[in-house]
């Protein structure tokens, strides 16, 4: 699938902002927004097909990039739910570019919301690298 979907009908947890959810076979996306319809946060996990990984980022906390653990590596064992563990490197540039050739379908602003993020890390980055 060369594009995102909403699912429908996505739990919405008391307490939390309200959040969507937008997957296709290389990324699921989770975009929370604030009473007022604004963005709070995002995460969005890629390569879901292979060592998948995820970058969110929010108001509160700013940018987590992390792996995904599917909990399939346990010999003998059943398989464990998937869990976050922490995982340094993140190539920006790969990832906005393939974002961005799947994101068409996504309403309005979400796309345009995630893309700026993740090219401000990708600045912060590069900023890094050259001071």
């Amino acid at each position: 699938m060369k594009e995102l979907k909403e699912h429908i009908g996505v739990r919405q947890i008391p307490g939390e902002s309200k959040r969507r959810w937008f997957f296709s076979d290389d990324f699921d996306l989770i975009v929370w927004f604030a009473d007022d319809r604004s963005f709070v946060g995002f995460e969005l996990c890629y390569d879901k097909r292979g060592n998948e990984h995820s970058i969110a980022w929010s108001e509160a906390a700013g940018f987590r990039h992390m792996a995904v653990d599917a909990g399939e590596r346990r010999p003998g064992k059943y398989k464990a739910s998937p869990v976050l563990i922490p995982d340094g490197y993140f190539d920006a540039k790969r990832v906005c570019r393939a974002f961005s050739e799947v994101s068409h379908s996504l309403p309005d602003g979400i796309a345009a919301y995630v893309l700026k993020a993740l090219e401000q890390y990708l600045n912060a980055s590069t900023d890094r690298v050259r001071g």
